[in-house]
């Protein structure tokens, strides 16, 4: 055979071979690879979607846990200002209470010096007309004598 034919028939066969691979295989390959460069460049473009997404969600985040600081630090602040208030009103409760009791105890010691003082008077009475009778040698009858015997306990 001759190298030229050969040569020249080779050529054909290659040329056919590359047409039929670019009629019908090349498309398909190419479809294929299109669609997979679609893929990539939609789960790139989600990817970046979702980083902006997740920086908006952190910085609402954020957002939140300062808000909820800033709530707590408030009610913080306002629990001192009711445990400073509930102590002060316990305290004046305390001081009321004490001067309260400091009056009623003065008031009782009032009563019962008082009473003393009455009871030793009619003592002091009593003790006054037994000394008397005993002085005038006879019996001082304390009930026509009652008025005399009161002033008596008056002037002790």
């Amino acid at each position: 055979m001759n190298i030229n034919l050969t040569l020249i028939v080779q050529m054909v066969v290659f040329a056919l071979l590359v047409w039929a691979t670019m009629k019908w295989i090349w498309p398909t390959i190419l479809a294929n690879m299109q669609e997979r460069q679609r893929r990539i460049a939609q789960g790139l473009a989600d990817a970046e979607k979702g980083e902006q997404e997740l920086a908006e969600a952190r910085t609402k985040a954020d957002a939140i846990v300062r808000e909820a600081r800033e709530r707590a630090n408030q009610i913080i602040d306002h629990a001192q200002h009711r445990a400073t208030e509930l102590v002060e009103e316990a305290k004046g409760s305390a001081q009321d209470e004490g001067a309260r009791i400091v009056a009623s105890a003065h008031e009782q010691i009032e009563l019962d010096t008082t009473r003393a003082k009455e009871s030793l008077r009619k003592e002091v009475a009593g003790i006054a007309v037994g000394a008397a009778s005993k002085l005038l040698g006879r019996e001082i009858d304390a009930r026509t004598h009652a008025a005399l015997l009161d002033q008596l306990a008056a002037q002790i």
